[in-house]
């Protein structure tokens, strides 16, 4: 199922239009789209399914790289909430504050929109 909201898809998995408006906290450290580049945390486009660590060109803690995590809604819902039970040692400083199933099935839709971006993964 699927409608266009604002340009991005609205799936019974969450609202992209709606995600792009919970992504704000995260971009003050992750860039999506065609010029998204690594920054204080590493460009986010093509996320779900990607090994964790995995960006080329971004300076990732140790706990990252050696990480078998492949991020899904599961795993990144468990690392949004609690990053240090995740990953330890990892670098995100959030915590998931308000950040709820519908708001996050919402993120989650949103980072969907952008795929795997071939210079900077």
């Amino acid at each position: 199922m699927f409608a266009a909201s604002a340009g991005y898809a609205q799936t019974a998995f969450g609202d992209a239009a709606a995600g792009k408006a919970a992504f704000a906290a995260c971009a003050s450290c992750h860039q999506v789209g065609a010029s998204a580049r690594n920054a204080f945390g590493p460009q986010l486009n093509g996320l779900m399914g990607r090994r964790a660590g995995a960006v080329a060109d971004y300076n990732y803690s140790v706990g990252m790289r050696q990480s078998q995590v492949i991020w899904s809604e599961q795993t990144l819902t468990a690392f949004i909430k609690r990053p240090d039970q995740v990953v330890p040692g990892n670098k995100m400083r959030f915590s998931g504050w308000g950040y709820d199933e519908k708001k996050l099935a919402n993120l989650f839709a949103y980072l969907r929109t952008f795929p795997p971006n071939p210079v900077a993964n």
